[in-house]
């Protein structure tokens, strides 16, 4: 089979994540802090697969020696560039995740479960340990773990399904959703609105097609690869829904109202 139409056996999955319901329950304020409470838990380790990519695509060690591929290692090394350096509204260098973490503290949207959860990381406790927390939800847990074994413990071709597929290849789709249905204007929220438009932006014009780059690059047209990549590709769409239904059940339960700006 063609990679093309293995990977179209992919695409009634992605709509359902783009199209999912949790978006159209985004009516307040609060529904919104609620929201970003649990996506910067994707922003942050979408980070982890980026970095495994990194980690095998070009050389980290010392002392170096030339990457097995020049052109994967320029692919991924400016998909690390923008997401992990990247220009912030001012000007100024900022990682996506401290971006999020920036537009959540503009909507009000409480960020102290992800602080302290990457602050233990860095104290050195194992990333296990630390997200056996109660003030994090178990579906959140559930996710973030199966991002955390992908990146860990995955073959390349799977790390690259899950990362173009149940990322970058979704991404810009899902955010344009978002402001739409929000309507949610630049003076309201100008950070998480420079957020989501710097998303669409990168994701579709330059880390989208690095992305499917990598795979032609890595994966050719090898079926037994490809279909590795495909199913590592559902689980992690099949992972985000399951995000998307619980988190939309936890706003349906305090919804009240139609959408008003914060204060």
């Amino acid at each position: 089979m063609q990679p093309e139409l293995l990977f179209a056996q992919l695409t009634e999955q992605q709509h359902s994540i783009h199209q999912h319901r949790v978006f159209r329950r985004l009516q307040q304020p609060r529904d919104l802090q609620t929201f970003m409470s649990w996506h910067v838990f994707a922003v942050w380790d979408f980070m982890t697969l980026v970095k495994r990519l990194q980690r095998e695509l070009t050389v980290t060690e010392l002392p170096w020696t030339p990457p097995a591929s020049a052109q994967a290692a320029r692919l991924i090394n400016d998909i690390v560039l923008g997401e992990e350096s990247d220009l912030a509204p001012d000007g100024s260098a900022i990682s996506h995740y401290e971006l999020y973490l920036q537009a959540m503290q503009e909507v009000g949207a409480d960020n102290s479960a992800i602080v302290q959860f990457v602050q233990r990381i860095q104290a050195g406790i194992d990333v296990d340990l630390a997200l056996n927390d109660p003030a994090i939800p178990q579906p959140l847990r559930h996710f973030v773990q199966h991002t955390l074994g992908v990146a860990r413990h995955g073959s390349l071709p799977e790390v690259l399904g899950n990362f173009f597929f149940g990322r970058e290849d979704v991404i810009p789709r899902m955010f344009q959703s978002l402001l739409e249905q929000w309507r949610i204007r630049q003076d309201d929220a100008p950070v998480f609105v420079y957020y989501l438009q710097r998303h669409i932006e990168l994701d579709s014009d330059q880390h989208g097609p690095a992305a499917r780059q990598l795979i032609e690059e890595i994966c050719g047209d090898d079926p037994q690869v490809l279909q590795q990549l495909v199913q590592a590709a559902a689980a992690a769409i099949e992972a985000r829904r399951r995000l998307w239904d619980a988190l939309a059940d936890s706003i349906e339960q305090k919804q009240t109202g139609p959408w008003q700006k914060a204060g």
